[in-house]
């Protein structure tokens, strides 16, 4: 399984820019992009989400290698609570430090709904 840091060098390639430029254009330290590679630490929340913008992929992807199919989608009048508050199961399939990401993105997304911005 590709790690978020193994698809991100992919979008890089991809679009045919050097690291280098990715971290300029995007504001990241080439030390933490290092840290990246070395599985050190992984992006932030709010990283991965300027990643996924600038590089016109989803955020599904570009944490799990997986895009999410609208059949995946659920819509109800009322709200949106897939699981009813309980972990997915296919968190079990990330790396720890994936599983920790997504924490970090929930709380950082139930911030923003108490702040009035989701």
């Amino acid at each position: 399984m590709q790690s978020i840091y193994e698809r991100i060098e992919e979008l890089i390639a991809t679009r045919k820019m050097t690291k280098k430029a990715f971290c300029q254009e995007l504001g990241i330290s080439t030390g933490n992009f290092g840290d990246w590679k070395r599985g050190v630490s992984v992006p932030s929340a709010k990283k991965l989400i300027e990643i996924a913008q600038y590089f016109d992929v989803s955020l599904d992807w570009l944490m799990t290698g997986k895009e999410r199919g609208a059949e995946g989608i659920q819509e109800q009048r009322n709200g949106y609570h897939p699981g009813a508050g309980q972990p997915d199961v296919r968190l079990e399939q990330l790396t720890e430090k994936e599983q920790a990401f997504i924490r970090e993105y929930l709380e950082f997304a139930e911030y923003r709904k108490k702040k009035g911005k989701a």
